[in-house]
């Protein structure tokens, strides 16, 4: 008998496309949003509509989603919000996210049955948080990030039946779980109310001394690095996370992109799965090993760090720039494929970036499976014509590619860069 539980994976969705690739990829749960109620204004795609066929979707597949009403709420949101239940309560997502106490009593009167998690904006850090967030009939309870294991563990074990979720990837704040106030006093754009200008990633410089002492703020092209931290990244300790009894673990990243959906989610899935399953430690620590070098190299990330949870002697800071160089570059999605007479299977695929004919990429499905493929020849989806090259954008190119293994919808590609381009 297996002495720990398999806990959900949880994966961000900021619009329909990126739903489904997370739950192609391996998430038993997508979490979502409008953008007035959601922490999420300027990089959220959804509407009501979407939603809806979002949650059609996640069920078939025997998946959930659950509704971000996260906000720290002023009484303009509160008068607003009252109609948004009333839609969500028609459409049954199984469970919402909430961090304000006004939005809970809101829910509470319109919707007192829906199934409630408490948002890691409520900072909830203390086992006696815990019970009595708990008590106001939260079924689940977000922890914020800044908890050690054994924080968690203790928390976990007060507060019983109670579930407990835990961050396990992706962007930290310089902040109580998110609760910034610089954004809001800089350029009057609320991180509560999901509109963050990340100050974080700005360039912070103080004039040497024996000059005015004032605070100088800059901002390049890609954002700066006195308060810029590196990216969570946990895979490596998902052992002793599951020992915990945790009950949850969350990717963040509803801004990101479906190729990073592709990796993050399919990583953590095999890990899981590998974790739940195995009982041979070094084969367990083999793989976890190999698939953080694998998201360490192929995403375009700030460096990563174990965080609050795991913190021995870590610099978390990342102080030398924003955005590291990857030496891969995303470059394709699946659409669909079909078995041809030759017996090869023929990939629809919608071009990013670029595409070139003769490139050596790799592909990546579910539960991060990878293989290798040569574009031998590009075709015109459209025409069937050979193409020496296709082109993302606001053109979303769609071209064809035969390959010798079947790869479902919402697989992704990348291209290894060359030298020259890095």
């Amino acid at each position: 008998m297996l002495k720990i539980k398999k806990p959900e994976l949880l994966a961000p969705a900021g619009n329909l496309e990126k739903l489904k690739t997370a739950i192609i990829h391996g998430a038993d749960a997508v979490y979502c949003g409008l953008p007035d109620f959601s922490l999420r204004t300027r990089v959220n795609d959804f509407s009501l509509a979407d939603i809806k066929k979002g949650l059609v979707y996640a069920h078939a597949a025997g998946k959930k989603l659950y509704i971000t009403l996260n906000i720290i709420a002023r009484d303009i949101h509160l008068h607003k919000l009252e109609k948004h239940i009333q839609q969500l309560k028609a459409i049954g997502p199984d469970a919402i996210f909430i961090a304000d106490p006004g939005v809970l009593e809101t829910v509470k009167s319109i919707w007192p049955q829906a199934r409630l998690s408490l948002s890691t904006q409520a900072n909830c850090t203390n086992g006696v948080s815990a019970k009595f967030w708990s008590k106001q009939g939260f079924k689940r309870l977000i922890l914020s990030r800044e908890l050690s294991i054994k924080d968690i563990k203790a928390i976990k074990k007060a507060v019983g039946r109670t579930e407990v979720e835990v961050f396990v990837h992706g962007a930290l704040c310089s902040s109580y779980s998110g609760r910034c106030f610089l954004s809001d006093y800089f350029v009057g754009r609320s991180a509560n109310l999901g509109d963050c200008s990340q100050p974080c990633r700005w360039e912070y410089e103080i004039k040497p001394a024996g000059h005015d002492a004032s605070l100088i703020i800059g901002e390049d092209q890609h954002g700066s690095y006195l308060l810029n931290s590196k990216d969570l990244c946990l895979i490596e300790r998902l052992p002793e996370i599951m020992a915990s009894g945790v009950d949850a673990l969350k990717i963040e990243g509803r801004a990101k992109s479906v190729y990073y959906l592709a990796n993050v989610v399919g990583t953590y899935r095999r890990a899981i799965d590998l974790v739940y399953s195995s009982t041979n430690k070094m084969v367990i620590k083999k793989e976890l090993a190999f698939l953080k070098n694998e998201l360490k190299e192929k995403l375009n990330q700030r460096g990563y760090t174990e965080g609050f949870m795991f913190p021995e002697k870590e610099v978390m800071q990342n102080y030398a720039g924003n955005f590291p160089s990857s030496s891969w570059e995303f470059c394709g999605q699946v659409i669909s494929s079909r078995l041809l007479p030759t017996k090869k299977y023929e990939l629809k695929i919608r071009a990013h970036n670029s595409l070139i004919s003769g490139d050596d990429l790799e592909i990546i499905g579910p539960a991060y499976r990878c293989a290798s493929l040569f574009a031998s020849q590009l075709r015109d989806a459209k025409t069937g014509l050979a193409l020496s090259e296709a082109h993302g954008g606001g053109g979303n190119q769609v071209v064809l590619i035969d390959s010798e293994e079947d790869w479902p919808a919402y697989s992704v590609l990348r291209r290894r860069l060359s030298k020259k381009a890095l």
